[in-house]
């Protein structure tokens, strides 16, 4: 080796050691820009990457739950929609109050009888030799299972939309059933005073208790539940306009008949047919 040859080969390399050591001054000057402790573990980075991926399997696993779901929850909602229709139709049929039971006219004391007990009681009356007793007529001869419970039947809304509006006039679903049950009170009321001895009843109420039973006896009433129109003195019907125009209305829809007995105008519940 000549000497320019050796002096080009120190060249060399006193040019990479410098090369080499500007290296390490620009590491050395990044390390203090920023510290080891700034910057993060790859291996906490991936650890948080795989708990991403866990999370958004997750999701897409309850999305495709949710979305299976789906066709169950339109037929729920389909037979929910149904069940609300039927509700609304039967709902048309209860009025808006129901009639509060009724007061018994102190018949408590027949009903606690056993029939043997009645019976006898009913042979030792005659012997009581009681002018009173003898002026008394006859209580009406029982049908089976009583008369039963008048009838409650209601309108519905289409009834009363059928109707023209001169005959409808302001009158609601609500008012016309609950006049329906005022009726039904009234006339059970009567009920109970034809069925009752008077023994059983208040001395003021005797001479009603005759008048109706002449009422119930007739061909026209025998047999079913009636009210008269006096005694419509409310809560919901009263012989007012608007109890006239619902007595029309009922009477249209074959909910009640009329017919007149002496003095008396007699309403006459109507059963369906």
């Amino acid at each position: 080796m000549d000497l320019k040859q050796a002096g080009s080969s120190l060249d060399s390399l006193i040019s990479s050691f410098n090369t080499r050591i500007a290296e390490l001054q620009e590491l050395v000057i990044a390390r203090n820009m920023y510290p080891a402790s700034s910057v993060t573990d790859l291996s906490a980075i991936d650890a948080a990457l795989k708990g991403m991926e866990l999370q958004v399997q997750a999701i897409k696993d309850r999305l495709r739950e949710e979305t299976e779901a789906i066709p169950k929850a339109k037929k729920l909602i389909a037979a929910s929609l149904l069940q609300q229709k039927k509700l609304q139709s039967m709902s048309v049929y209860v009025p808006s109050h129901l009639p509060e039971k009724m007061t018994t006219l102190n018949l408590d004391g027949d009903r606690g009888l056993s029939p043997e007990a009645s019976r006898q009681q009913q042979r030792q009356q005659p012997n009581l030799g009681s002018s009173k007793f003898q002026e008394e007529p006859a209580a009406l001869p029982k049908e089976k299972k009583g008369r039963g419970s008048p009838p409650l039947w209601y309108i519905t809304s289409g009834e009363l939309d059928s109707l023209a509006s001169y005959m409808r006039g302001r009158l609601t679903l609500e008012k016309v059933n609950a006049a329906i049950n005022d009726m039904a009170t009234y006339a059970e009321a009567n009920a109970q005073l034809v069925a009752a001895p008077k023994k059983k009843l208040a001395e003021n109420l005797w001479e009603r208790a005759l008048e109706l039973r002449d009422i119930a006896t007739t061909e026209a009433v025998k047999g079913k539940h009636f009210v008269l129109e006096s005694d419509m003195k409310g809560p919901s019907l009263k012989l007012d306009n608007t109890g006239k125009a619902i007595l029309t209305v009922l009477r249209h829809l074959g909910r009640i008949s009329e017919t007149r007995i002496g003095h008396n105008r007699v309403i006459i519940l109507l059963k369906p047919q």
